[in-house]
């Protein structure tokens, strides 16, 4: 059941007033079809879900599945610290039509590694199409330990991580552990080719919204076999990537789409703008890869 292989753009959302500027976000998808990802993943947390509402994600799901039209695959983030909310979102994905779901560790509730089995558990019995785990800790306060991996390997819709924790040795224990059946991400775009030599599948990437084409190019050298091609882009893209975290995600990601000639406006509170001192040090980056429009 596996969903994709390479490049999933976690799209931002841009916003108008008190709603999706669906214009922009329309364009943003077009560009990065043409771009060559291979996915979409709607509603995670580059794309501000924290601080939309139900109705607004369940829109922005659907127009998302409509517009690809089945040219990529689109996945959805459909977790909440709420098991039986999680369950409600992710049945309304799967009837509108996305290719799989990306469900985040319930957050807040410090839930124990079983606590966390039995969520995943119920989740995959209520939906029929694949999910992808989403490990990132430092936004969570839990992490799912490869010994949990395991067992959530062993339903069969649940096919891969996007392991966001920044442990090389635990995405290491987990592709020994769960064996090349269970699909590894990388969610973090400066441990894309570590992980890719570990038998990572792709990228659930914040770069690829800004340098889609690059993104690609860095993947697709390493499925060739251009080894070392793949991991120079890896280490000159570094730069880039330190920007785009100079300030928590989305704040950069959303300013440097606003510079490269789109509306993406600003993220909604109680994010804030970028600051002038993040400004000055995306700006720079942009202007070497010559995004500024």
């Amino acid at each position: 059941m596996k969903i994709f292989k390479g490049v999933g753009t976690a799209i931002a959302t841009p916003f108008i007033e008190n709603d999706i500027n669906y214009e922009e976000y329309g364009k943003l998808l077009e560009n990065q079809i043409k771009a060559g990802v291979n996915a979409i993943i709607v509603c995670g947390t580059t794309g501000e879900s924290a601080c939309m509402s139900e109705e607004e994600k369940k829109k922005l799901i659907k127009y998302t599945v409509d517009k690809v039209n089945s040219r990529i695959k689109v996945i959805a983030g459909t977790g909440s610290n709420n098991t039986f909310q999680a369950i409600k979102m992710s049945k309304y994905a799967e009837e509108v039509g996305v290719d799989g779901l990306l469900i985040v560790t319930p957050y807040y509730n410090k839930a124990t590694q079983n606590g966390l089995i039995k969520h995943y558990e119920m989740i995959a019995s209520e939906v029929s199409i694949p999910i992808i785990l989403y490990n990132v800790p430092s936004r969570t306060g839990v992490n799912i330990l490869p010994e949990t991996c395991l067992e959530l390997s062993k339903i069969d819709n649940i096919v891969g991580i996007k392991e966001a924790g920044g442990d090389i040795s635990q995405v290491a224990k987990i592709a020994r552990m769960c064996g090349k059946n269970f699909a590894i991400y990388s969610g973090n775009d400066d441990q894309v080719i570590p992980i890719l030599s570990l038998g990572g599948k792709g990228v659930i990437s914040v770069l690829s919204n800004v340098m889609p084409e690059y993104t690609v190019e860095m993947l697709d050298s390493f499925w060739n076999g251009n080894y070392e091609k793949a991991g120079d882009m890896q280490v000159n893209i570094t730069d880039m990537c330190e920007a785009l975290f100079c300030e928590v995600n989305p704040i950069p990601v959303k300013y440097a789409l606003n510079e490269m000639g789109y509306n993406f406006g600003v993220p909604r509170l109680p994010l804030t703008e970028l600051s002038d001192n993040g400004k000055a040090k995306l700006d720079k980056v942009m202007v070497k890869y010559n995004l500024k429009k």
